[in-house]
């Protein structure tokens, strides 16, 4: 499967914005998927899950209550939507996906095996 991520830019402390990945080249839904992010100078790390149906997503503490994520098979889609932007938040955002994990809650990277090319995200204080 290809992931293409959108959807990144620059916004002001206490902004929104709102992340796409489309995937093509494979059954989107046998994936679990995730968006995980990378600060400079910092180590990749997990951002939100979601499970094959949507059904369930799972979070890092530290965006719980601000961003939400969510996806559409029928669009072959997954979604960050972001909310309260904070300086910390500035990164670049990967979604990724692999048939293998079944929990929303994988957050090693290493076990998820398609990666989009990343969206920028600069939030300004």
């Amino acid at each position: 499967v290809q992931l293409q991520a959108s959807g990144g830019g620059w916004v002001q402390a206490g902004g929104s914005l709102r992340l796409s990945c489309a995937a093509s080249g494979g059954t989107f839904s046998r994936y679990v998927m995730a968006w995980f992010r990378q600060a400079p100078g910092k180590e990749r790390e997990f951002v939100a899950g979601v499970t094959r149906s949507g059904g369930s997503t799972s979070y890092a503490d530290s965006v719980k209550g601000r961003f939400a994520i969510s996806r559409d098979n029928r669009k072959n889609t997954v979604y960050l939507q972001m909310n309260s932007l904070n300086h910390e938040d500035t990164a670049v955002y990967y979604c990724a996906a692999d048939p293998s994990v079944i929990t929303s809650a994988q957050r090693m990277a290493a076990q998820y095996g398609y990666w989009g090319q990343g969206t920028l995200v600069t939030v300004s204080s």
